[in-house]
């Protein structure tokens, strides 16, 4: 199953690089005006490869808790690797629509739409597992401590969201500021066995 998730995985942050459109820097004009343009294809790449390179990252410190896996799990994994593979559609359309007031809203809605459901079943994957297949020399405070920290990510998402509705440029800088701290909590808060 983790040779699988793996695969699932490497495929959608790969597939994360055709948000920044080569299309978009063929156009008319002098090129290095037109890759300066695309600025917010790089942003929308950037955000979205750390939000999946941590939940990569998250998901390997799961799995290494749990003792085995049973059909629920995996049918919880395959949900929750739809939603990872599906990233790369709402990346491009953030990086297309970021600049045009007029989609921008829709396209913060739709981004911030597929990272709470994502949350939803990561939590899901992890909630399932602590309480079903954990292996029983877990440490309690590192489960109860993952549980904690995982609480917060589809509320997070689910507010920078509604933003959105509001403001959607500040929702698109939501989930920057999501992803980047979710990036350096990982990196310095981070537990590995």
């Amino acid at each position: 199953m983790e040779a699988f998730s793996d695969g699932v995985f490497a495929i959608a942050i790969t597939l994360l690089i055709l948000a920044v459109g080569i299309e978009q820097a063929l156009g008319g004009g002098k090129l290095s005006q037109q890759l300066l343009d695309l600025w917010p294809a790089y942003v929308a790449y950037a955000v979205s490869f750390l939000t999946i390179g941590i939940m990569w990252v998250n998901h390997h410190q799961l799995f290494r808790l749990f003792a085995r896996v049973d059909r629920p799990l995996l049918l919880l994994n395959i949900m929750l690797l739809m939603l990872i593979a599906f990233v790369p559609f709402p990346t491009r359309v953030v990086a297309d629509h970021a600049q045009s007031p007029d989609d921008r809203q829709a396209a913060a809605l739709l981004y911030g739409t597929t990272m709470t459901v994502t949350a939803i079943l990561f939590f899901s994957v992890w909630y399932y597992g602590s309480r079903h297949v954990l292996r029983p020399d877990a440490d309690p405070r590192l489960v109860s401590g993952i549980t904690r920290s995982y609480l917060p990510g589809a509320p997070t998402y689910a507010f920078a969201t509604i933003v959105a509705f509001f403001n959607s440029a500040a929702s698109l800088v939501l989930f920057a500021a999501i992803a980047l701290f979710y990036a350096l909590s990982s990196s310095f808060f981070g537990r590995s066995e």
